[in-house]
């Protein structure tokens, strides 16, 4: 029996706490369900009927200094335009892109935020392919179709999901 549901929410301690409650509420989107400025924090939810938070900002003091490594934070859209819409915006914004993927089961973008976190968004394929694995996608010279074709076209020959390969329950 699995103990652990789902992620619940990731939080960020920020040395600017406005610039990144503007990038994730103006760029991405997200909404700000709970906040005590006097703190510096605020929570946000892309989903704020289901989920309270899935994101939860803070400034960053002596008491509290600034995250540090976190591989990325993610976030789902519904559909390949909120994708290719997210595309625009990160352009328009200056934001950097570090790269624009297709994993298989995903097409992704990955960018930094303003203070130099990894983040990536993402559209589910629905389709099965092994991973550690991703191709360059390019939202502005490939349709759709080509895209999720693409994507697909790794289910052959990448083959499927494989599980563990060490042991699980112990790190020796």
């Amino acid at each position: 029996m699995a103990l652990i549901s789902n992620l619940g929410h990731v939080g960020i301690i920020c040395d600017d706490f406005l610039t990144m409650r503007d990038f994730y509420t103006r760029v991405l989107g997200l909404t700000v369900t709970d906040e005590d400025p006097d703190r510096g924090s605020c929570f946000l939810s892309a989903d704020p009927e289901n989920e309270h938070h899935e994101l939860n900002l803070g400034q960053a003091n002596e008491n509290r200094p600034r995250t540090q490594n976190v591989g990325q934070v993610s976030f789902i859209v519904p559909s390949m335009e909120a994708l290719r819409e997210l595309d625009r915006r990160f352009k328009a914004e200056g934001t950097t892109i570090l790269r624009t993927v297709t994993h298989g089961i995903s097409n992704s973008i990955y960018f930094e935020d303003p203070e130099g976190n990894v983040g990536e968004v993402y559209y589910k394929t629905g389709y099965v392919v092994k991973q550690g694995f991703s191709r360059p996608i390019d939202l502005e010279a490939q349709t759709d179709d080509d895209i999720m074709s693409f994507a697909q076209s790794f289910e052959a020959t990448e083959g499927p999901f494989q599980g563990a390969k060490l042991p699980v329950g112990s790190a020796d």
